[in-house]
């Protein structure tokens, strides 16, 4: 680390000790990598968004620590026989942030600005699977299906997919109300994001803190630096190169845990030269996933062949991860390009692994002629000018509840992630997932998706390169918190000594 970085790290740490040093005792002060682009979750794509969503709203159903699921707004749900109708029942005297009660239509009209294209909502691919959805009375809400789909319950733990209210969808995004344990109450991007006790939260005697400040800062140093000296309670989403050297810290608790967190290569399919599938095998087999992991995460991580973790039943252990540079070569020559060819790799500043493994791509596409130019952008320009637009770019997502949302949206041809980012398509993939939704069986559904890794290998709609764990770092006087596996922050049993 040279000295220009660990300056401006000390700088940004005093600066959060000041800003935070009014805060009530109850506050916990916390971190956030970068500035959230929306307050409107059903339009959420970045984990700080996420965070958000989760403290100042709720979903029909949630997920606890340990990935099991339960009912939130939901009291208990049911399906039919054929799982094509689910019926949702909802707890009554919930109370949105503004006073009103939840009610049915505020779900049925959360659903529909979802799945209305104008409103531009990553989760829109999850409401292709209904066909009607309406206010059974004011606390029942029913779903009808197109098609039986075994997971329909566990969608709506999604983090687009929190409720919003019926009579303010004009101030969704500059006053915005939910049900969640925390209010909103100021955000000055660049700055800080402020949120206090929603005192009629319907879990009673929860939360148990007063607030939450999170102060944006992009530098990990910074982040490290204000952990380190008091300035900040909590550092959520720590880096992984500081891992190690906190867990010897004798004052902050470093916790880990595995996810489905996953880092990759956006390849445009149908942009050349990558309409080629043979192109875009060539660059899987020019990369060593596991140098990729050990590089990039510290070897916190484990390389993959797609979303679906080396830990989770159905990963397919036939499939080789090693890679393979001569065979690369040829099919670079069997596709037209033997002297190989030039392209640009964008990748988002402030998102450490995917920079870090962006040189390394770059090293190792040398090896088969491909000359790659890094071009790193701040992750808001990143996002508004290479995300969806670039044919060659640095990306990763978070954990997925179901092995379905985490395959579904990024491989099938109308799946929505895919028609933003890869546009790929195969008949194939698209019967088999399809399959996959409607199939309850245990061996049938291992089966089904060790044979979706075979052909997301051979038909490359992008390259996954590995799963990494997530850490967040905290005081010793913070008390009753665990790290979330789908990587948000469940703070309501938090308190502060």
């Amino acid at each position: 680390m040279n000295k220009r970085i660990i300056r401006i790290a000390l700088l940004a740490a005093v600066a959060a000790a000041v800003s935070f040093g009014a805060q009530a005792k109850g506050t916990l002060r916390a971190t956030l990598n970068a500035s959230l682009n929306q307050l409107f979750p059903a339009k959420a794509t970045i984990g700080e968004e996420y965070i958000y969503n989760v403290l100042a709203f709720s979903g029909l159903v949630g997920i606890d620590q340990n990935l099991k699921f339960y009912g939130d707004l939901a009291e208990r749900w049911e399906s039919s026989d054929d799982l094509k109708t689910w019926t949702f029942y909802l707890r009554k005297g919930v109370r949105f942030h503004h006073g009103k009660e939840l009610d049915a239509n505020d779900v049925i009209t959360t659903f529909k600005l979802i799945a209305d294209p104008k409103t531009g909502s990553s989760a829109r691919t999850h409401m292709d699977l209904v066909e009607t959805f309406e206010a059974v009375d004011k606390y029942t809400v029913r779903f009808k299906l197109k098609i039986p789909y075994a997971g329909f319950a566990q969608l709506m733990v999604e983090r687009q997919m929190k409720i919003v209210p019926a009579d303010r969808l004009d101030k969704l995004s500059t006053e915005p109300s939910g049900t969640g344990p925390f209010k909103f109450k100021s955000y000055t991007p660049g700055d800080k994001l402020e949120l206090v006790k929603h005192t009629e939260y319907f879990e009673k005697g929860l939360p148990k803190l007063d607030g939450v400040v999170f102060r944006i800062m992009p530098e990990n140093a910074a982040r490290v630096a204000a952990i380190e000296s008091g300035s900040v309670d909590l550092v959520w989403n720590l880096p992984l190169e500081s891992i190690d050297k906190l867990k010897t810290s004798k004052v902050l608790t470093v916790d880990e845990v595995p996810t489905s967190t996953w880092d990759g290569i956006v390849i445009g399919n149908t942009t050349k030269p990558f309409d080629d599938v043979r192109v875009r095998r060539a660059v899987l087999l020019a990369l060593d996933k596991a140098q990729l992991a050990q590089f990039s995460a510290f070897g916190h991580g484990a390389p993959t062949h797609s979303p679906i973790s080396p830990i989770h039943p159905y990963f397919n252990k036939q499939l080789s991860l090693k890679p393979d540079v001569p065979q690369a070569k040829k099919l670079l020559a069997e596709a037209g390009y033997p002297n190989g060819f030039p392209v640009i790799l964008h990748v988002p500043v402030g998102r450490p692994t995917r920079e870090r493994m962006a040189i390394a791509v770059q090293y190792m596409l040398k090896q088969v002629n491909i000359q790659v130019e890094v071009v790193r952008m701040p992750y808001n320009r990143f996002q508004t000018e290479v995300s969806g637009k670039s044919p060659f770019y640095m990306d990763g997502y978070f954990t997925r509840p179901t092995l379905d949302t985490a395959t579904y949206p990024w491989y099938h041809t109308t799946g929505s992630w895919n028609t933003r980012m890869w546009h790929f398509s195969s008949k194939r993939v698209d019967e088999l997932l399809d399959k996959a939704r409607g199939t309850t069986d245990e061996k049938e559904l291992a089966k089904l998706y060790q044979t979706f890794q075979q052909y997301a290998v051979e038909d490359v709609p992008g390259v996954i390169a590995y799963v990494m764990n997530f850490a967040n770092a905290y005081r010793k006087n913070v008390k009753g918190f665990r790290t979330h596996s789908y990587l948000w922050l469940d703070l309501r049993n938090t308190t502060l000594e």
